[in-house]
């Protein structure tokens, strides 16, 4: 029998003071779009070598992890991918995670599959979900996605996921200058007043394969100008420390908007995030260059402390801050991919 990670195990800190509090899981690598900033199909296309299943972290083993993270002091833990929901019977991990109570569990998906799954995840434990959702016509939307699927779909999906109670909804768009910009206002406008949180991300320079250029960004400080000049807005106090979003709300009290400036702030200097790849690897940043891995112990009959050792140890020398250092030079670094890290 493992050796258990006693209760109560102090908090952890990095070198600049931040607490591990948020674990990201990606579930897989694989997904069912091609949007052109994550998985452009000109590299993930039908002869891209994806992870074998056997090369997966199984359910057990996710549960295991996460449960020694948990001594650690996370709160939170996210659902990820790829797409997280192409993942068979997920709905049993979830189950197996919603057991600790006390965790905030969420999910972030693409919307595709999320009308069929979103009662299922729900009864298994499920408490919010994150939308991806670049436009909403569907000229620019297949244009994005890259394998002509609809809009609606993904709106009817959102749908489902209120009415089951996987609320409040978050809502995910990736901006690109001369792609979907002309989108804001409209997105803006469609879900003020839904009670779904509207977030915008500046297009960020995550991975090696999505072409990303300076040209391509659209600074958060002129899409927050744009969208107050039709329909008024104002900045809000943040939720909690490490909220990476910039909350606004709107002046008429309907709702509120969130905007993430990936390239043009320093949005993650108090980063308190962790993330595990589908094939068991730690990562300490979005922008991490490389990992360690935690399958190898886990599959190795490394106890549960050798493994909350390890973590800590990680944790530990953590100094990242790429978003304060980064430069033209940097920005060319061959970082891990979107698609593999999970967001």
């Amino acid at each position: 029998m493992q050796a258990q990670t006693a209760p109560g195990t102090p908090a952890i800190l990095d070198t600049r003071g931040r607490p591990l509090r948020d674990l990201r899981i990606s579930v897989t690598d694989r997904c069912n779009f091609r949007c052109t900033y994550c998985m452009p199909k000109e590299v993930f296309g039908k002869d891209f070598q994806f992870l074998e299943r056997e090369n997966l972290l199984s359910f057990g083993e996710i549960h295991r992890v996460t449960r020694i993270f948990r001594d650690h002091g996370i709160e939170k833990v996210r659902i990820t991918g790829g797409e997280p929901l192409v993942r068979r019977k997920l709905e049993r991990l979830i189950e197996m995670l919603a057991y600790h109570e006390d965790l905030d569990l969420t999910l972030t998906t693409n919307g595709s599959l999320l009308k069929q799954k979103a009662a299922d995840l729900k009864a298994a434990g499920l408490k919010r979900v994150t939308v991806s959702l670049d436009a909403l016509d569907n000229p620019t939307f297949m244009k994005m996605n890259d394998v002509d699927f609809p809009v609606e779909k993904v709106l009817e999906g959102i749908d489902e996921a209120d009415r089951v109670g996987l609320a409040p909804i978050k809502i995910n768009m990736v901006v690109k200058r001369g792609v979907n910009d002309h989108s804001v206002v409209p997105m803006a406008r469609h879900f003020k007043g839904s009670r779904h949180i509207l977030r915008f991300i500046e297009f960020m320079d995550v991975g090696s394969t999505n072409g990303w250029n300076l040209d391509s960004v659209v600074p958060s400080s002129e899409l927050a100008a744009r969208i107050d000049a039709e329909l008024g807005i104002e900045p809000a106090e943040a939720n909690y420390r490490g909220e990476v979003a910039e909350r606004w709300r709107y002046k008429d009290g309907s709702g509120e908007v969130g905007f993430i400036s990936s390239v043009t702030q320093a949005f993650c200097r108090d980063c308190t995030r962790a993330r595990l790849s589908a094939e068991g690897q730690l990562f300490t940043c979005l922008f991490a260059t490389q990992g360690t891995d935690l399958r190898s112990l886990l599959r190795n009959d490394s106890s549960d402390v050798e493994i909350s050792d390890a973590i800590a140890r990680v944790w530990k020398v953590r100094g990242d801050r790429y978003s304060e250092i980064r430069t033209a030079e940097t920005a060319k670094l061959r970082k891990v991919e979107m698609s593999y890290i999970g967001g």
